[in-house]
């Protein structure tokens, strides 16, 4: 049957959803608008599975069989295990929403999640990811554009920062010194150490920058002296990826896998490493031991001669 138009307050629900996501929970901008994006869905869905329009009210009833229902739909859409555990998450976001704007008590549905495929980081090593740095730059067409991209790669597995953090550093972190503040995820701010070694590319890279470091100007500029975007960074990492023959697993957030585990390599403990990686949970930390776990091993079925 073909679905009527949907119920403007399940809509307006929506967007108020939207908007505590990102004034109230602090939520990325990708996160909001892949949450809202569910809540759509979800509100389309049922006005066909129920036969009547979702109204708010409504979704504080949905049932187990309706969310498996919603689950079998999508993944018959083509949705893998991984991509469905982040819808049922977005899903149970915004019913728990849905029960507050009304001020009722939500039993949400007991429904099992899809199994997420465990997966580790791939880490580049430490040769790698300074010759990953150095051919990039050695790569780009004018030398104060060699000097950011190595300046930032630098950056990257120097302070383990994401790439959209560094993309978002303003002008005034220049110059470095010995630590940096950084904003992360939901504008939690936390401080990096920073290498001489970073601090001297950086401070080549401002010298030859064309472009003037002034106050509320972003740090990294792009050719035209806008705010350097990450997809150029990733182009430009691809080709000297390729140049140097490494995996194609070896990209800029690879450096900060890469950062996190050398450093555990290294006797940094879980907890320190949280702080500078800027993860809200400890579990999210945990992960690289089964990284540095997993290289060990690597290393003992090379070297061994009994392996």
């Amino acid at each position: 049957m073909d679905a009527e138009p949907l119920n403007t307050d399940a809509r307006s629900l929506a967007a108020r959803f939207d908007a505590q996501l990102r004034l109230d929970r602090r939520s990325s901008p990708h996160t909001a608008r892949a949450y809202v994006a569910t809540a759509h869905r979800l509100i389309d869905f049922l006005a066909v599975h129920l036969g009547e329009l979702p109204s708010p009210a409504k979704l504080t009833q949905v049932e187990a069989t309706d969310l498996r229902a919603f689950l079998a739909r999508r993944r018959g859409e083509g949705l893998g295990p991984s991509a469905a555990a982040r819808e049922m998450s977005a899903v149970r976001a915004f019913l728990r929403f849905a029960a507050e704007q009304q001020g009722v008590a939500l039993a949400l549905p007991r429904i099992a999640s899809p199994k997420r495929p465990r997966t580790l980081p791939r880490p580049a090593a430490p040769a790698d990811a300074m010759a990953l740095a150095e051919e990039t730059g050695a790569l780009a067409r004018e030398p104060w554009i060699a000097a950011r991209d190595t300046a930032l790669l630098l950056l990257l597995y120097g302070s383990g920062l994401r790439i959209s953090e560094a993309l978002g550093l303003p002008a005034e972190a220049h110059p470095l010194g010995e630590t940096l503040r950084v904003t992360g995820k939901r504008n939690k701010t936390r401080i990096v150490a920073i290498l001489p070694v970073v601090a001297d590319a950086m401070a080549n890279y401002a010298a030859l920058c064309p472009w003037p470091l002034e106050p509320g100007q972003p740090l990294f500029r792009g050719a035209k002296g806008g705010p350097l975007s990450g997809d150029v960074v990733r182009r430009a990492v691809a080709t000297a990826r390729r140049t140097l023959g490494l995996s194609d697993r070896i990209t800029p957030h690879a450096l900060r896998h890469s950062f996190a585990t050398h450093l555990l390599a290294g006797g940094a403990d879980l907890r320190s490493l949280q702080e500078l990686l800027g993860h809200a949970s400890l579990s999210s930390t945990q992960v690289y031991t089964a990284v540095d776990a997993a290289h060990m091993l690597d290393v003992w079925r090379t070297a061994h001669p009994r392996s």
